[in-house]
């Protein structure tokens, strides 16, 4: 290398794949060019962009084999993978294994032209060739610990990127009944929609939050049901609800009315008649009955909204199920689809004809009675979704429970007979259960709810952080233990508690860099050269990628498990370096000079790398606040 280099370097930055210019010309600049490349910061995905580079470059000269640019994959399927042993350097790639085979070359002998010109690139220390044909990459301390000014200098908003930018994506999730709490299955997908909802919009999708009552049919006939005879003290029906909420709700409505004039109790029971406003009642249904209904459902209504906003849930979108029957939206679905033959009529139903679509048989949507089948309704609100006036969905994400996969097949035909693309514009994504544990063994009885766990029994034992964390740290498809026990506990076996330590630890490094008068100010980051510097700085470097990926695979818990690795890495660089320094004594005469330079550099920097090392303090706790915030948990300064 000679001393002229930064001279003759072309900065990284300038072809960059957002930059307005032919992706084709692009990668030809460096290849045209003659000249080494410089980095920003040295991430996976700017190394990832060189790799690219590298190869067309490689193509141009001939280099390559047989290779040629329409043969190399994309950019992000050209993965930069952090070594396991870390004297293998700082990233490696299998680029050379991976295009091998398209080269007609043998790995190891594509691998040495891609290390050579890995090796002229500003900011990488070394490249050597290994095993079968990796390549093992080394940074100069400097250019690895670049990512820290760019973490201090975006703050909340590293790693954030616009990749999923020009299209609304309707996430529902919840949409409980109106006939009671939010049980723990539910939470389960309050804590994963909203964590994911905050994903998707870090990756610059316009996210649509929507809740859906299931405010039309039997349940809300056996709500009404069980509410009426609990107000008489009488045995609750077969089919109904039960819990010490149906007593409370039943009194609340019987007060209700009473404040309104009504005597509700002395209310015919007796089935037929009409409602308050003249209509006739359905058959199966009485005044009184009625009248429960009319008043209790939006008190269950009122109840869910509470509990979702002491769970710091929001919803853009409140749809009531009763509205496709009242705005004549269900027939006009219908319409729709019987426009593009794919409705029928056979033993005086009417069906849709989803077998078309890859369903396992056709489905009834008006019975031979002249009711629709629930799925009419279904079938009515997706069209709703993907057409509605404000925020019409491009995407439409349904988070559905573990008893719905069966729902999977009739669904997807649906949105094909729509003109839809199954598996882009609808997705379907099925939650497993949740076995809430204390003391080992599992809890069945809620306070309120008589036979499950509510939402609010979840956050009254530990609080709505450890509730949402716990629930959003697991795979949304992998059954998950809740261990109260835990979840309560200050102890590093606590997930959430481990995290949100880190962040706490980080603030009081602060305060007492403060207390000691160091400030980023005389920083030099090149003087961040320890081992545990470089295992932070490789784990800060990985965090624009994880939450790309996060958002793509619809996985918030990706970035649970990514906190914890963090805050892991982080704990054990707090306790092997120092930002303020401490005074040293060499007890042991016997240490050589290695042993005490060791030592002062992790006990008693000078102020340089002091400086250093509290901007490193201060970028990890940047990532945590904001890798927490998007699992709607606190980041608390003092624990």
């Amino acid at each position: 290398m000679t001393s002229d280099r930064s001279d003759r370097t072309v900065r990284f930055d300038q072809i960059r794949p957002d930059t307005p210019v032919d992706a084709a010309v692009r990668l030809r600049a460096f290849a045209l060019s003659g000249r080494p490349v410089s980095l920003d910061t040295m991430s996976p995905e700017a190394l990832s962009e060189l790799i690219s580079a590298i190869a067309h470059d490689l193509v141009a000269q001939g280099k390559a084999g047989d290779l040629t640019d329409d043969l190399i994959p994309p950019v992000d399927k050209l993965t930069v993978m952090r070594p396991k042993d870390r004297a293998h350097g700082d990233w490696a790639s299998n680029i050379a294994m991976q295009l091998a085979k398209k080269a007609s070359m043998k790995p190891r002998d594509l691998a040495e032209p891609f290390a050579a010109a890995l090796a002229e690139a500003e900011g990488v220390k070394s490249v050597e060739v290994a095993g079968p044909g990796f390549i093992n990459i080394t940074l100069d301390s400097a250019s690895a610990a670049a990512v820290v000014d760019k973490v201090l200098a975006e703050g909340a908003a590293f790693g954030r990127n616009g990749h999923l930018g020009g299209e609304t994506l309707n996430l529902e999730f919840v949409s409980a009944n109106p006939t009671g709490p939010i049980h723990i299955g539910g939470t389960r997908w309050a804590a994963v929609g909203d964590s994911m909802a905050r994903v998707l919009e870090a990756n610059g999708a316009t996210v649509v939050r929507e809740y859906y009552f299931n405010d039309h049919g039997e349940q809300i006939n056996r709500f009404a049901k069980s509410l009426v005879a609990a107000a008489h003290g009488e045995e609750c029906p077969a089919d109904g609800y039960k819990g010490a909420y149906i007593d409370e709700i039943a009194r609340r409505v019987i007060d209700e009315a009473q404040a309104d004039g009504v005597d509700v109790l002395s209310l015919p029971r007796v089935d037929g008649g009409v409602d308050a406003d003249g209509n006739p009642l359905g058959e199966g249904d009485s005044q009184q009955r009625e009248e429960f209904r009319k008043r209790a459902v939006p008190m269950m209504f009122a109840e869910i909204r509470e509990s979702m906003k002491n769970f710091r849930v929001s919803f853009d979108v409140w749809f009531h199920e009763n509205s496709l029957y009242e705005d004549g939206e269900v027939e006009r679905a219908i319409a729709d689809l019987r426009e593009r033959g794919d409705i029928y009529e056979k033993d005086g139903a009417t069906w849709f004809a989803s077998t078309n679509h890859g369903d396992d048989k056709d489905r009834v949507i008006v019975k031979s009675d002249g009711n629709y089948a629930y799925f009419a309704a279904d079938i009515a609100y997706y069209r709703n979704k993907r057409h509605r006036e404000s925020n019409p969905a491009d995407v439409a994400i349904y988070m559905l429970g573990a008893d719905h996969h069966g729902y999977i097949g009739r669904m997807m035909a649906m949105c094909a007979a729509f003109g839809d693309e199954p598996g882009r514009n609808m997705q379907i994504l099925i939650g497993q259960l949740v076995n809430v544990m204390k003391d080992g063994k599992p809890v069945r009885m809620s306070k309120r709810a008589g036979n499950v766990v509510t939402i609010d029994d979840l956050v009254e034992a530990v609080g709505v952080d450890a509730a949402r964390y716990s629930l959003a740290r697991t795979d949304y498809n992998t059954p998950v233990d809740i261990d109260l026990d835990l979840l309560a506990s200050h102890t590093n076996e606590n997930p959430v508690y481990y995290v949100q330590y880190a962040h706490a630890r980080a603030c009081n490094v602060d305060r007492n860099a403060a207390d000691a008068g160091i400030t980023h100010e005389g920083a030099d980051l090149a003087l961040l050269d320890t081992e545990a510097d470089g295992e932070v700085l490789a784990a800060l470097a990985q965090w624009p990628a994880l939450l790309s990926l996060a958002g793509d695979l619809r996985a918030p818990h990706r970035v649970a498990h990514y906190l914890e690795d963090l805050a892991a890495t982080y704990h054990k660089w707090y306790n092997v370096e120092r930002v303020v320094p401490m005074a040293l004594t060499d007890p042991e005469e016997r240490q050589d000079d290695a042993a005490r330079e060791a030592l002062r550099i992790a006990k008693n920097p000078e102020p340089a790398r002091a400086a250093a090392r509290l901007k490193l303090n201060d970028a990890v706790r940047i990532v945590i606040a904001a890798g927490l915030d998007l699992l709607g948990v606190e980041a608390p300064e003092r624990m």
